[in-house]
Formats: C-alpha cells, structure tokens, sequence
C-alpha cells in the first residue's frame, strides 16, 4: 500500500526536529566548562575560594579583611572551632571515573590559580618588628590553658561593657579628649597601648615597653627612677588629635586592675609608712590637720605618721582638703573603659599568666617575660587579701560600707567579690 503525501511529510518534518534537538543538546553540552560542574561531582567537599591567612602572618592589631578587631577576638574566633572554615566533612570514599579524577584535578589547578591572584603581594604585610619568630603553642596547648585563657579574656570584656551600658549609657557617645588617654602609654613597635593603673604593676610593665621599644636589653637593668621619671615611653595625649584616634583604632590596647581594697591598702603603706618627700608635706600634712584632733606640731610640720583610718577619712570626704591622687583613684576615672574598648584585661591577681599570655599575643620576643621582683620595698610583703583585711579591721562597718561604694564601679566592672561579708 503506498503512503499518503500528507504522512510523508508529516513524518519528514518529525525526523528533522529531532535530529536539531540532538545537534542543540550536544553544541549546549560541548559549551559546558567542566570546572563549574565538578562541586556537583564532589559533594562532599566546599570549596571556599576566599584565602584565610595564618594567624602568626598578620600584623599585630589588624587583621586580613583591613578590619580594626581586636587580636584577642581574632585568635578566640579562629580557635573556637577544631576544624577549618569553608570545609565539610568528607563523604566515604567511592570509586571515581577518569572523567571525574580528571575534573577534580582542573578544579584544584583553578583554585591555587585564585588563590595565588587573589593572596596580597608580601610587601603590603608589615613585617614582625621582633627579630624573634613568634612561636605558637602545641596542640595540647591549644586544647586547653590556651583556650581558657582566650575564654577568660571574652568574659572579663563581657562584664565590663554590660556594665558600662547599665551605669554609663552616655560614655559611648562621648568624644574621646586627650585628658581621657592621658594614663596611656605607648609602644609603636609593636603596636601597644598601656593604662597605666598605678599599685596594679605598673612599673614592671613600664619596664617592659621600654624593652619591646628597644630602649634596654633587660627589665632588670631599668631603675625606679627612670621607669617613673624619665621621658622614655610617649603618653598618648603627646600625640595630635589623629594620632590618638589612629592608635586607638589600630593598635592593642591593655590594663590591668587589682582588687579595689587591696590596691588602696598597697598604696597607703607605699606612700604614708615610708619616708616619701611628696606624699607626707602634701598629703600627710592636710589629713592629719584635717582629721587628727590635737595633732603635734612635729606631725603637722612633717606629715609623717598618718594612720589608714585618717587616710580613709580623707578619701571619702567630699571636701577633701588635698585633691584625689592616681594612686588610689578609681580605674574607672583612669582609664575610661567605658570610652576606650580595652582589647585585654589582665588581673594583678593572676599577673604572671597574663602578662605572659599578652606577650605571647603581640609576637613578643621569647626571652622576654613579665618581671617578678617587686619593685619598691622589695624586703617587704606584698599586699594581700590577708594584710588588707588587717588594715580595714580598724575601720567601723560604716566606713568600709562607704569604702567599697566608693570603689563600687571598679569591683562590678572587673567581676570582684565583696571583701567583707557584711557589705551589701
């Protein structure tokens, strides 16, 4: 039986629009790159194209992306995870065609290629200005102290700014003004800031500034004198308006506190129960005209003698009849906390550890560690919770309630407990 014309060309015209389709299918497969289909290929892998540098190649203070987070924050954020960024754990190995090994190959080629276009020429990081390598600690390190003290700095800080937001909701919109970074010293190094809380171990610290500044080769080798009253170390109120708030945006800023009772019982027996040729004519002479009823002439005349009751009167008079002293003023007042965010806080309570973990953080050399020998008085004890109790047993219950309001914001800032169990 012979086909009608309208069947042939019916079946002519569908032969032809398969075969096009066929052609576009294969040109459209022949177009595809293989490169973009290989993550679909390998599914348990993702990639991230995006270069992480280690954390012993970044300059101290800054970071890869140009932000101005703190290093305590970076190392912290870097540490809280076991494994690598941008990586799943792998899918169970199964057997690959020479077509996938070959894709995976042309991937990884294309990847370093990224990698290397998109890494910063090693001219635009600052070198280490320590000619010693930082050493970063082991493994077991890592698993623990390490952590936990990365853990403790995050908590300190937490404290303090919810403390800051809860009594000074203003400070962060204040400017900062050189009279607030007028206790802050710097090291330019190695990027440094230092509030200097005085009876919290400032003088040391002062001494090891001078070193990481390549002023001395050895803490021990620094006199009182020259820690104090030298012009070695720059004051950050030296410098002009952007030189502070360049500083203050770029580089480490620290301080350390110490229990509020036990740096002001630390700081009268340096200043009153030792022959000092400031503090008696103008101070001691003041309080004991003040607050010791028939005082002798030979007292009045020296200032020597004053007792911590007398001290304490003068402390908490609101007439005081000689201005407050850096010795004994709040941390709070000295250093701004809530204006100025402090990128470490350490604790004169646990100051070897501390001190030695900051160091370790801004790529100190080895050799160098926080001093242990006391700096004034070095045949006397150091204050202790023990010797301070002594000391504020000779006041009434009201006066160390009034003590302890007085120094309220330095205790809540820093996490300190109550000395005495019958403050509320």
């Amino acid at each position: 039986m012979t086909p009608r014309p309208g069947t042939m060309r019916l079946a002519c015209m569908f032969s032809s629009v398969l075969l096009f389709g066929a052609a576009g299918l294969l040109l459209f497969i022949s177009l595809q790159d293989p490169t973009e289909l290989a993550p679909q290929q390998a599914p348990g892998i993702k990639f991230n194209i995006r270069p992480r540098q280690p954390h012993h190649d970044l300059p101290p203070g800054g970071s890869q992306d140009g932000d101005l987070k703190a290093p305590t924050e970076r190392i912290t954020r870097d540490l809280s995870s076991g494994a690598p960024r941008g990586r799943n754990l792998p899918a169970p190995d199964q057997p690959q065609s020479p077509l996938q090994r070959g894709t995976r190959l042309r991937l990884r080629q294309r990847r370093r290629r990224l990698l290397i276009k998109k890494m910063p020429a090693a001219a635009t990081i600052p070198a280490n200005s320590s000619d010693v390598p930082f050493i970063r600690p082991g493994p077991g390190t890592l698993d623990g102290r390490w952590v936990s003290l990365h853990r403790s700095q995050q908590e300190r800080k937490r404290v303090m700014q919810e403390a800051c937001a809860k009594y000074r909701a203003s400070s962060s919109r204040r400017a900062v003004t050189p009279r607030h970074v007028s206790r802050i010293f710097v090291e330019d190094r190695h990027r440094v800031l230092y509030c200097e809380v005085p009876k919290a171990g400032c003088s040391n610290w002062k001494r090891v500034l001078m070193v990481l500044a390549g002023l001395a080769s050895s803490t021990s080798d620094i006199q009182h004198n020259t820690v104090h009253y030298g012009s070695a170390l720059k004051r950050l109120d030296t410098f002009d308006r952007q030189g502070i708030l360049h500083r203050l945006s770029t580089y480490t800023k620290m301080l350390f506190v110490r229990e509020p009772f036990e740096r002001l019982v630390s700081a009268f027996r340096d200043k009153f129960e030792h022959p000092n040729s400031y503090y008696h004519p103008v101070f001691g002479k003041a309080i004991l005209a003040r607050y010791r009823a028939n005082a002798s002439r030979e007292a009045l005349r020296t200032g020597s003698g004053v007792r911590f009751p007398e001290f304490v009167q003068y402390l908490l008079d609101v007439h005081r009849p000689v201005g407050m002293d850096i010795h004994w003023d709040h941390v709070s007042r000295l250093c701004s906390p809530c204006l100025i965010d402090y990128d470490f806080v350490g604790k004169f309570e646990s100051m070897e550890e501390d001190a030695n973990f900051f160091l370790s953080l801004i790529r100190a050399p080895r050799n160098l560690t926080f001093p242990r020998f006391k700096d004034r008085h070095s045949q006397e004890a150091r204050t202790t919770a023990r010797i301070a109790h002594q000391y504020f047993a000779q006041l009434s219950a009201l006066q160390r309630q009034r003590t302890y309001d007085f120094y309220y914001m330095d205790y809540l800032m820093f996490n300190y407990s109550k000395p005495f169990a019958d403050l509320y």
